[in-house]
């Protein structure tokens, strides 16, 4: 049993002025398996003002002396390594080797990238007789999902340290845990007192409290369409710079000179991920008619092939949903494949054979879905693959583009030509080329409903600066 019944505000744990606390469920048992604070306006009043004291001297400090908190975060997160795996494991309920080889790998990767970022960002420019200065832009919130307990945090976290600029945090509190060990981390890397605290509680209540503060210059938030466009709002109210990261319902257009098994089985791994609750999921197959049944027979063999069970036992590829809310989501929209049509090829409603405890779902593919269907259109978050056929390569790219979210696309093919045009005529923040996810340093956003600006690398840092230019700051 798990319990972390304070916050972190301005260097140290404290009680939450609640005195009250939030159960946290694992969701391969659906027992208790720890409890968190719950927290309150008051809790993030004394958070930001913890930030803005340290603001100032946090944005002046030389880039050398951020680079080196980055690089003690790093070696500090490598000793938490256990525990960090073990927290996502049993909190997200994500099999213990995706547990390392993602979740506790892509905190890692964050920290590190930001901090060698920082060696030739380049915050001083001089035009002229005149200066142009980057500069952190102030005290910024932090609001991140529960599907991606490091990733999602430390990427975030690691640009706003690199740029300078002081944060509050406030974890999901499905998946609260990863994000309590990163402020022991934090803590122990010796960050100085109000640039990072911690507040967690209910997103209604902390996020409303974050977006809506007055001292607050920026929120950085990914999640649902809906949480997003209520920061928004929020936001808009004293004008408060915003990056958001919100959902996604991205095509893979697989062409007519693949390799069928490789195709499906890439296909089928780009949904199945992380038990597909993932914003950049490829949920969406396009394939060309004339590879229709041999594909479909490829991808069931292999989406039959997953397995999926306790996280805690060796060589599973899934485990369970992360709550009982999102399973009854997913069962929701399977069940409206079915009444509006699709063929189910596998999977379908209810918990896999012998799985009768946890929120497993069945692991499952659609086929003859029109774009239109509601599981074409909306974000499901879960294992559930629609596949939609087409004729010619412009049919393709018109039902890829017919949607609301432009967060990631994915192309396999062997005709160069072919291949790049697809790429470039898809509108999303991200293309994947044959399977090829590319380097942290690339910018990952998304056009349309998926979001506002970018994340990752250099890019992820430039979210976080305010420009100032200093004319004729030389002319004297």
């Amino acid at each position: 049993m798990r319990t972390s019944n304070q916050q972190f505000i301005d260097g140290e744990w404290v009680n939450s002025t609640s005195q009250e606390t939030i159960e946290v469920i694992n969701p391969a048992t659906e027992s208790v398996m720890g409890t968190i604070a719950k927290g309150t306006q008051e809790d993030v009043n004394k958070a930001v003002e913890a930030a803005k004291k340290a603001y100032i001297d946090f944005r002046q400090t030389p880039t050398k002396e951020r680079q080196d908190m980055l690089n003690r975060i790093v070696e500090e997160y490598k000793k938490r390594k256990t525990d960090i795996i073990e927290a996502i494991t049993e909190e997200l309920g994500s099999p213990r080797e995706l547990s390392e080889t993602t979740h506790y790998m892509k905190g890692l990767i964050h920290f590190s990238e930001a901090r060698d970022a920082l060696d030739d960002f380049a915050f001083k420019e001089k035009r002229g007789d005149s200066l142009i200065v980057k500069e952190g832009i102030g005290v910024t919130g932090l609001v991140t999902p529960w599907n991606f307990p490091t990733n999602q945090t430390s990427v975030k976290l690691a640009a706003a340290f690199a740029a300078g600029s002081p944060v509050i945090l406030k974890p999901s509190v499905e998946t609260p845990f990863a994000a309590i060990i990163l402020a022991e981390v934090i803590q122990a890397s010796g960050v100085p007192k109000g640039v990072f605290n911690l507040v967690n509680g209910r997103g209604s209540v902390i996020g409303d409290a974050l977006s809506s503060h007055p001292d607050v210059r920026m929120m950085s938030f990914t999640g649902s369409e809906s949480a997003g466009s209520k920061i928004m709002r929020n936001s808009s109210q004293d004008f408060k710079r915003v990056s958001l990261e919100l959902g996604g319902k991205s095509p893979y257009i697989i062409l007519d000179d693949v390799d069928v098994d490789k195709a499906a089985k890439s296909a089928t791994k780009f949904v199945y991920d992380n038990s597909g609750q993932v914003c950049d999921a490829a949920t969406r197959t396009l394939i060309p008619e004339s590879i229709k049944d041999e594909f479909i027979e490829k991808a069931k063999q292999n989406m039959e092939s997953v397995r999926v069970g306790n996280p805690n036992e060796k060589n599973m590829d899934i485990g369970p949903l992360v709550s009982r809310q999102q399973f009854n989501a997913v069962q929701g929209y399977i069940k409206k494949g079915i009444d509006e049509g699709a063929t189910l090829i596998t999977g379908g409603l209810g918990k896999p054979e012998g799985l009768e405890r946890g929120y497993y779902v069945k692991p499952t593919i659609f086929s003859d879905v029109d774009n239109d269907m509601t599981i074409a259109k909306e974000e499901i978050f879960g294992p559930v693959m629609s596949i939609i056929t087409y004729s010619t390569l412009d049919e393709a790219i018109d039902i890829a583009n017919d949607t609301n979210f432009g967060l990631c696309g994915y192309v396999m093919g062997e005709n160069r030509e072919n291949v790049q045009k697809v790429a470039n005529a898809l509108e999303a923040g991200s293309i994947v080329i044959n399977e090829n996810a590319g380097t942290p340093d690339l910018p990952f956003g998304g056009y349309k409903h998926s979001g506002i600006g970018r994340e990752w690398g250099d890019y992820g840092i430039e979210e976080f600066l305010e420009v100032k230019a200093l004319k004729g700051y030389y002319a004297w």
